[in-house]
């Protein structure tokens, strides 16, 4: 049994309790008490002093490409589509041990800052490539934290009128039979799963119709969910309206591509009526503020989402276009981004603070066992170091972690099981990661 006590807490539950002092118990797996002031005595086990710190839910992360942490700092200047078409040729050269080194760098920098679970959006497979799947869940294992890998896919090549090249992409019987044999090989449905598959066809200028209509009836059939990039830059809209007569938001509906089992990633570019159809359907959103000011594609409405009932979550997008990869920072970015669109009252802290917990659960479907420190949900959660200079001063320990400097995670529990204490990680080598980035980085170039 794990007790932690003497620390603030903010639970994220439904009412928003918080405790300026209080108690936190997993027995294993599952949170068995949260509470102000000391434990009761009838807990035993390790206890943690968390005076001075501030204990949270682990951060949940809905938007990521692992593996590009091999190829950060590339076109660092670019539009998107620019981006993609300097970056295509290099991810062509991807193989199983450059992804699993990429993927236990980008992991092990997301549990630094916090993250608990992490969606990552695969859809890249070189012919040459080896099993891309299994050098994900392998990572994910190494590392301690929780994934939802979504098996990606591309089938529309330049020849196509695509942005990729042709031999990136995949022949679409192929794209659906290796997104089925990954869900039946590597996705787990029960509630305490550390490894889940979801359906993800990237977009639509990577994607045909028939793909991404496919797609969704094969992630029906299965039960699990759906997730692309829709909505990100004006060049998409603009392309989306020369093709299909439609917007991107529109044509996802038109394609089944609205629902509350599908989150969207990015939805930068959407009309208010588009904005109210998300709400309505329960689509969510995965918001990532920092991929999209380093790539210059807007800022997300992230609050009228919000008002509309949508799940919204936080996501860091692949390292190629947030060299960060941290997630503890996208909590003040995406409250300034909010701000910037629509004033100070836009986004408060615990709106900031929910969405990267609570709101990423949603998308992920998890609600009911992430996202909150309640008893019975899963002991997945973050204590984060408020002490010393970076946070001196500030009486508000919510504030002090979405305002200031991100703090060092003094622990981080996934399912009761310690993966990083005293800002260090305790589940693998981050010596002997950093030099495996480094060779595939190497290779990469």
């Amino acid at each position: 049994m794990r007790i932690i006590e003497n620390a603030a807490i903010a639970t994220v539950d439904a009412r928003g309790t918080e405790y300026r002092s209080g108690h936190v118990v997993a027995d294993g797996e599952v949170l068995v008490a949260v509470g102000e002031g000391p434990a009761p005595a009838q807990y035993t086990g390790t206890r943690v002093d968390g005076s001075g710190c501030l204990v949270t839910p682990g951060l949940i992360n809905t938007h990521h490409h692992l593996y590009q942490w091999a190829t950060r700092g590339y076109a660092p200047d670019s539009t998107l589509f620019d981006w993609l078409v300097e970056l295509y040729p290099v991810w062509g050269r991807l193989d199983a041990e450059i992804t699993h080194a990429a993927a236990s760098a980008g992991l092990a920098r997301l549990a630094l800052t916090g993250c608990t679970t992490v969606a990552d959006h695969h859809y890249v497979f070189p012919r040459e490539g080896g099993d891309q799947l299994a050098a994900l869940v392998s990572a994910v294992g190494r590392v301690g934290v929780r994934g939802h890998l979504v098996r990606g896919s591309m089938d529309r090549g330049e020849s196509h009128g695509g942005l990729p090249p042709d031999h990136l992409v995949e022949d679409l019987d192929a794209a659906l039979a290796g997104t089925e044999a990954a869900i039946d090989v590597h996705h787990d449905p029960s509630p305490d799963a550390r490894v889940r598959i979801a359906v993800g066809p990237c977009s639509p200028f990577t994607v045909t119709e028939r793909l991404m209509t496919e797609a969704a009836v094969l992630a029906r059939r299965k039960g699990v969910r759906l997730h692309t990039h829709l909505a990100e830059t004006l060049d998409e809209e603009r392309q989306c309206l020369a093709e299909f007569g439609c917007t991107p938001a529109e044509y996802a509906e038109k394609l089944g591509w609205l629902g509350d089992d599908v989150w969207l990633a990015h939805t930068v570019h959407l009309a208010d009526d588009a904005v109210r159809r998300m709400g309505a359907t329960g689509t969510g959103s995965a918001h990532c503020p920092t991929s999209n000011g380093r790539l210059g594609t807007g800022i997300a409405p992230a609050r009228g989402l919000l008002d509309a009932g949508a799940p919204v979550g936080l996501g860091v997008d692949g390292a190629a276009s947030n060299e960060s990869g941290g997630l503890g920072e996208e909590l003040h970015q995406a409250l300034l981004q909010a701000r910037q669109r629509g004033g100070p009252e836009a986004l408060t802290t615990r709106h900031a603070l929910w969405m990267g917990t609570m709101g990423g659960a949603r998308c992920l479907g998890r609600e009911g066992e992430l996202g909150s420190l309640e008893p019975g949900k899963l002991a997945d959660l973050a204590v984060w170091d408020l002490g010393g200079l970076r946070h001196a001063g500030i009486d508000d320990p919510v504030a002090a972690l979405v305002l200031g400097a991100t703090p060092e995670v003094k622990l981080l529990l996934v399912g009761g099981e310690t993966v990083v204490a005293d800002g260090r990680l305790r589940t693998t080598d981050e010596a002997a990661v950093t030099a495996e980035l480094g060779a595939a980085s190497g290779r990469m170039r």
